[in-house]
């Protein structure tokens, strides 16, 4: 009997155990993810765009696939990666990221351009759509896929950044847990947006009332405004974000001068203003982070465009040639 009871003590011992592990993971995880919000607040701004234009029909199934895509970029690449650079090459941390930021800043100017362009055409208009719209939707997602990648390095690796030194298990659970609550936040919040639209018209069709009707009529008519806005916020936000990697990258690798030019220029202007000091620095800093990120990505338009992808295409040829033979 003792022996029983000896065994409950070592059972309820470690079920305390294992319920304060759970404690730790959630409260460094929500603490970790708070700091990630700018690029958190990127992904969701910058997701809709690529649901914009499709049959309605198509819009869920299309954010399902991205977000998977989100979380198997988080949990079976990037969350193993990180741990592994963290441990033995952290070096290669900020050059990585870097990289990234650089080609956030290089799509974010690419679409500024291509808006200017005199020969612009709006890749979600319907003639796209009634051409090939399987391939459309397809193109879309890989896109997505490819930008979230970008924005989910840089969510992981501020959320490994301030999980503190422990175990890699609890430092992989963590990052587990902000992965999965992250990627369920943005796209729960981007399906939200996308289907607004048709609660909408179906209030403004169905409601019983003459306020509800009302209420989704102009739900209605705000959707495409606010489907621009936010296309407009998630470019403005990519460069942002972008430009705020590499000044911060360039810091940490010893070039500090643009981190701390834009930071004085931030904070006199916080100081001339004189009111709401705090939010007039970031609101400053996060605009010369984004001017950067803008001339960052238009040095790098020409440098892409004419040099890395025709010999990234010539590479492919021969591979393709080879696999032939």
């Amino acid at each position: 009997m003792s022996g029983l009871l000896a065994l409950l003590d070592d059972v309820a011992a470690i079920a305390k155990v294992a319920a304060a592990s759970v404690d730790d993971v959630i409260g460094q995880a929500a603490k970790a993810g708070s700091k990630a919000a700018g690029a958190v607040i990127d992904d969701a701004a910058v997701t809709p765009k690529y649901v914009s234009g499709f049959h309605p029909a198509r819009e869920l199934p299309i954010v399902w696939q991205i977000a998977r895509g989100s979380l198997k970029n988080k949990l079976i690449f990037l969350l193993p990666i990180g741990l592994l650079l963290n441990e033995f090459l952290p070096f290669l941390i900020t050059p990585l990221l870097m990289l990234g930021g650089a080609y956030l800043c290089f799509e974010g100017a690419e679409k500024i351009v291509h808006i200017f362009s005199p020969h612009h055409v709006d890749a979600d208009q319907p003639a796209d759509l009634i051409q090939d719209p399987t391939h459309l939707e397809k193109q879309k997602v890989s896109g997505a896929i490819k930008t979230d990648f970008i924005l989910s390095a840089e969510i992981m690796t501020i959320a490994l950044a301030e999980i503190p030194d422990g175990s890699i298990w609890m430092e992989a659970a963590t990052l587990a847990v902000v992965a999965i609550g992250i990627t369920v936040m943005v796209y729960g919040s981007v399906a939200l947006i996308v289907k607004a639209d048709d609660v909408g018209l179906m209030m403004a069709n169905e409601g019983r009332f003459s306020l509800t009707r009302a209420i989704g009529l102009g739900i209605v008519k705000a959707m495409p405004s606010l489907l621009k806005v936010l296309m407009t916020v998630g470019t403005a936000a990519m460069l942002w974000v972008g430009g705020s990697i590499v000044i911060h990258g360039l810091k940490e690798l010893g070039v500090a001068a643009p981190y701390d030019t834009i930071h004085h220029l931030a904070e006199g202007l916080a100081h001339a203003v004189g009111t709401a000091e705090g939010f007039m620095m970031w609101l400053g800093t996060a605009a010369m982070d984004g001017v950067a990120g803008l001339a960052l990505g238009l040095i790098l338009i020409p440098l892409v465009t004419r040099i890395i992808e025709p010999v990234w295409a010539m590479i492919r040829g021969k591979k393709a040639t080879a696999a032939g033979h």
